[in-house]
């Protein structure tokens, strides 16, 4: 048969039900491969290339998936990689556009004016529908790659990889809230994340703000002015510590440099004296800013053990009640549920902030991240700071995935357990070092 002869490219333009026939196949054509119209009825040459390039697409998205199965690890070093989101991001705006001009010109082919008058609409839909399922799927793909990129170029700082520190890696957490009644900023919330690096065992280490006398080593800057732990004179607490090295920026001359600030190198310091751990980075989450990330993930759920009340300690009389039992909360509600004072002791604060943080990581799941990977990262962008290099992303998301099916321990350095007015350091650090000690997946 000849191409004169062709039906689908040289269709009887005066039969409805053949224009119609061919619009039907010509628009699902190219939903399921995109280039095949126009080999049949278009440019062939345009064609080609477009079926060329979706052959090339659907062997890079079979490669992909095989070695998501065989070392998933090599696509999380990709996706964390600025370099690699930048190609792929091109690549993608690249097959968008192409896709694209293949749709319109799809719609050229198929004239759907011959078709007849009740296919039409439909005929219309299936060609919108082929629109957002290559075009729009690869535009939405490149967007999300565009803004992994800019987030972690904005959070994450240069650095070299680092090898763990007695097989873990201890990482800082500070909830930081700098109210306009406040000078400077003060972390209400102070803790240790420690992860096995082979297993992704997690122990959280939970320490008061009100805690008193906080160590320095003799390495430390915050040791020639505190020889004796951190003694200013008055009520010397932890959380103070913040805005004692802000005022103190000449003992710490290149934090700047290296992601941090001098406040958060202080806390750093006495962090690593009181639980006696090498903390390699800090994660400094604006507390403002929280419950954005809470609100981006779709809330929290909390098992609220006893009624409480919340609001400002100004209020003579509460804003509102937590009931008892399970709550489904959002960002603003959560960030109330994990600093109220209005009822309660810092002890008890610190024992609801520990819930919120489990309950984000319980939300944190792969099914939830994606679908609401754009307002996750976004939030993210805005809410934290930390000194965690870009190079270290991928190895963090692979033991992640590990930690995920084990549960977290946790150690909350508090009264009885722990005297927080006159500590013993050697204590302290024997009950640091028995929570690090749990089972692994095998076990």
């Amino acid at each position: 048969m000849s191409d004169s002869t062709l039906p689908v490219r040289y269709p009887n333009i005066r039969s409805r039900r053949i224009m119609t026939t061919r619009a039907w196949w010509l628009v699902l054509l190219n939903v399921l491969i995109p280039g095949s119209v126009q080999v049949l009825a278009g440019n062939r040459r345009f064609g080609r290339f477009g079926l060329g390039a979706t052959i090339v697409f659907w062997a890079l998205a079979l490669v992909a998936i095989v070695v998501f199965f065989i070392n998933s690890n090599i696509l999380i070093a990709l996706g964390t990689n600025v370099i690699a989101l930048t190609i792929i991001q091109i690549v993608l705006i690249a097959y968008a556009v192409l896709w694209l001009a293949l749709s319109f010109d799809t719609l050229r082919l198929v004239r759907i004016v011959r078709a007849a008058p009740g296919a039409r609409p439909l005929i219309a839909a299936l060609a919108v529908i082929a629109l957002l399922a290559t075009a729009g799927s690869a535009a939405y793909a490149a967007n999300l790659a565009g803004v992994a990129r800019n987030t972690i170029s904005e959070v994450f700082t240069s650095g070299d990889y680092a090898e763990p520190v007695d097989g873990r890696y201890n990482i800082m957490l500070l909830g930081g809230d700098a109210g306009p009644d406040r000078e400077g900023l003060r972390p209400d919330s102070i803790s240790v994340v420690s992860v096995d690096a082979e297993t992704g065992s997690t122990t959280i280490i939970g320490l008061p703000r009100n805690f008193e006398q906080a160590t320095f080593s003799e390495g430390s800057p915050m040791f020639g002015p505190f020889p004796n732990g951190y003694d200013c004179g008055d009520e010397c607490l932890l959380g103070y510590l913040y805005t004692e090295g802000e005022q103190r920026p000449e003992l710490y001359p290149d934090a700047e440099a290296q992601g941090s600030n001098a406040g958060t190198e202080a806390m750093r310091d006495a962090v690593e004296g009181i639980t006696g751990l090498t903390i390699q980075y800090y994660v400094l989450i604006d507390m403002q800013g929280f419950s954005q990330l809470i609100d981006a993930l779709g809330g929290i759920d909390i098992d609220v053990p006893e009624r409480l009340a919340y609001g400002p300690v100004t209020s003579r009389t509460p804003y509102g009640y937590f009931e008892a039992g399970p709550q489904h909360l959002n960002g603003e509600m959560a960030l109330w549920y994990a600093r109220s004072r209005f009822d309660g002791n810092d002890l008890q604060r610190m024992e609801r902030q520990r819930q919120v943080q489990e309950a984000i990581i319980q939300q944190m799941d792969p099914a939830n991240v994606v679908t609401k990977f754009q307002a996750i990262t976004e939030a993210g962008a805005d809410v934290v700071k930390t000194d965690i290099p870009k190079v270290m992303l991928s190895r963090f998301v692979e033991i992640a995935a590990k930690s995920q099916s084990l549960p977290i321990n946790a150690l909350e350095l508090v009264p009885p357990q722990v005297d927080t007015l006159n500590p013993d350091y050697p204590a302290i650090h024997t009950l640091v070092q028995e929570s690090l000690l749990s089972p692994s997946p095998s076990e």
